[in-house]
């Protein structure tokens, strides 16, 4: 892009049912493109020992993260098995303000959050698995839980899925590659969205003098 004009960046989220392939999406994207960084969550949950402070979560107590939600310092927040998760708005928006863009991998919930909150800069993409059999199968393999266990993800997923319209985009992930092609395509072409380009009319001016 001319150094004449930037960019602003986009808040792109992957959303899909467990055992759809959203997180291997995300780190295949990540890998694959410099542009990009994650979206580091808030949490009050305990740190794992293999965990770093600000690379996977950033770390707080109970009492912090209430204060953050009352000073509305979270695009969204939700309580996953008696924890509270929150995505920091000051991260993100420096971020987007260099022109970078952030990857988002939240549930539904989150992104009709992040959609109240900043409608313009998000882009939403909902993966879902190529079968009901190949869901159940990968469910199956992936946790080697038990029947019961299972048809519970199962009956998850189905609520999951359903809220497939209210995103952008959907990509049926039947080939990994190929869903990972779709995605950065989807990518680039919101990067060259005209609302996300910054001295674009004084660019065409320059041209048409």
């Amino acid at each position: 892009m001319s150094a004449d004009i930037k960019r602003r960046g986009l808040m792109l989220v992957l959303s899909s049912p467990s055992g759809a392939g959203k997180t291997t999406l995300a780190r295949m994207l990540l890998d694959a493109d410099s542009g990009i960084v994650m979206s580091v969550s808030a949490t009050t949950r305990a740190r794992r020992p293999n965990e770093q402070e600000g690379i996977d979560y950033f770390f707080v107590a109970p009492e912090a993260f209430d204060r953050s939600v009352q000073g509305g310092e979270f695009f969204e927040h939700a309580t996953v098995f008696e924890h509270r998760y929150g995505t920091p708005k000051k991260p993100v928006q420096d971020a987007l303000d260099a022109g970078r863009d952030v990857l988002f991998d939240i549930d539904w919930q989150g992104t009709q959050q992040l959609k109240e909150r900043a409608r313009e800069d998000l882009v939403s993409i909902f993966i879902l698995p190529p079968s009901h059999d190949e869901l159940e199968r990968r469910l199956r393999t992936r946790a080697q839980d038990s029947a019961d266990v299972v048809a519970k993800r199962m009956a998850k997923a189905a609520s999951e899925i359903s809220h497939w319209p209210e995103y952008d985009y959907v990509i049926v992930n039947d080939d990994l590659r190929n869903a990972h092609t779709k995605v950065r395509a989807i990518l680039e072409a919101e990067r060259t969205r005209r609302a996300r380009l910054v001295g674009v009319g004084e660019f065409v001016a320059e041209l048409t003098r």
